[in-house]
């Protein structure tokens, strides 16, 4: 199971009651014209709110027409993508957390980035009121070494070695290390894959705070992961 979120930061203040309300009932729809000179109706809705303490959950729902290649001829096909979100209150700060499930077929289009921009329109009228969260290179270099044996891969950007943009460790590697910290000198950690022993589930962590999930496990664990493990190290 591969799982991918985001995890964003609101700029802006505002409390979840104003934000459910903002959101509530929000519909749009768009006429698009096939080929064939069809009409369809698309639409994009916040759905299944739910305000629950210092959280709120919701689906965004968007449609899209996919074409497809059927008997020699290009099909148009109107479908519908989901991306859930909670908004959650941390330390005095409001993160939003997208989750982007993958999809039987075809292309995903709904990425965690275009919900992000479009809810920070509806909720504030401009796309840049809620913006990437960020783990520091120092936090994810302090995770590997709290416990090197949990990590699976780790990958190294800002590398200052001419011809060379990444650098990784993987498999023995790991155990190396003089390879370790010698990577260390020409490049910050942009990316670790470790296992969450005491969740017993696999995780992949970006600095700007992409988490993929590699490993079988429920939903509402994945995000219970994120609230309670990850928001303290942004």
């Amino acid at each position: 199971m591969v799982l991918p979120a985001k995890i964003f930061e609101v700029e802006e203040k505002a409390d979840l009651g104003l934000i459910a309300r903002k959101l509530k009932d929000f519909r749009e729809e768009e006429v698009y014209q096939t080929e064939k000179g069809e009409t369809v109706t698309l639409v994009t809705e916040i759905l299944d709110l739910k305000l629950q303490g210092d959280s709120l959950y919701g689906v965004f729902s968007k449609d899209f027409v996919r074409t497809r290649y059927y008997r020699r001829e290009v099909v148009e096909i109107p479908v519908t993508e989901e991306s859930p979100f909670w908004f959650k209150h941390f330390r005095g700060r409001l993160f939003l957390i997208v989750l982007a499930p993958s999809v039987a077929r075809g292309v995903k289009k709904l990425l965690t980035g275009y919900v992000a921009n479009k809810l920070s329109k509806i909720l504030f009228i401009k796309p840049h009121a809620i913006v990437e969260a960020r783990i520091p290179h120092e936090t994810l270099k302090g995770l590997h070494e709290s416990n090197p044996q949990a990590t699976k891969l780790i990958w190294f950007d800002d590398v200052d070695i001419p011809g060379v943009e990444k650098l990784c460790l993987a498999g023995s590697d790991l155990a190396d290390t003089r390879l370790y910290h010698e990577y260390l000198k020409h490049g910050k950690i942009w990316y670790v894959v470790f296992e969450v022993q005491k969740r017993g589930i696999v995780v992949g962590i970006t600095r700007n705070c992409v988490v993929t999930l590699f490993s079988k496990s429920t939903i509402d664990d994945f995000i219970n992961y994120i609230l309670e493990d990850l928001l303290i190290l942004i």
